[in-house]
């Protein structure tokens, strides 16, 4: 197994980071280049977002879906990717922790790369993606009063 963690801080309540990972449609306005259209496929438990729910995120000509396997607002969810990949039994893991007055943002994911011998590479470019998105999350978090642009 391959993995990657990524750690950022934020000045913005964990409420309205967490609002705005656990929302597909939200995800262009933060993860700009490479996230430029979120929707949901299906619905989870609690709707939209819950348990079950499948997202579509990426390019207008081809996302990946992911499903969400674990759901606990305001504080973490988790998910894999469904879309072939160069990697298979991804899972990832995104929580959101009060940190002194603001927030720390974790994304950690696990994966089995699917060629042998590319583990390090996917894993660093995970880690760059990860984070870019990451930072651009908390960045627009701090814009952002519970998930609404002010």
């Amino acid at each position: 197994m391959a993995s990657y963690d990524v750690r950022v801080r934020t000045s913005a309540p964990r409420e309205a980071v967490f609002a705005l990972i656990a929302d597909a449609t939200s995800w262009p306005n933060w993860a700009l280049p490479v996230i430029r259209q979120g929707s949901w496929l299906r619905e989870g438990d609690p709707a939209p977002g819950g348990v079950g729910a499948i997202r579509r995120l990426g390019m207008t000509w081809y996302g990946a879906r992911e499903e969400i396997l674990e759901y606990d607002p305001p504080h973490y969810l988790a998910y894999t990717i469904l879309s072939r990949m160069p990697f298979r039994d991804y899972r990832a893991i995104v929580s959101v922790d009060r940190d002194g007055t603001g927030s720390r943002i974790t994304w950690a994911g696990a994966f089995e790369p699917r060629i042998p011998g590319t583990g390090r590479l996917l894993s660093w470019l995970l880690r760059r993606l990860m984070g870019a998105m990451a930072g651009g999350l908390a960045r627009y978090a701090e814009t952002t009063t519970e998930g609404v642009a002010t």
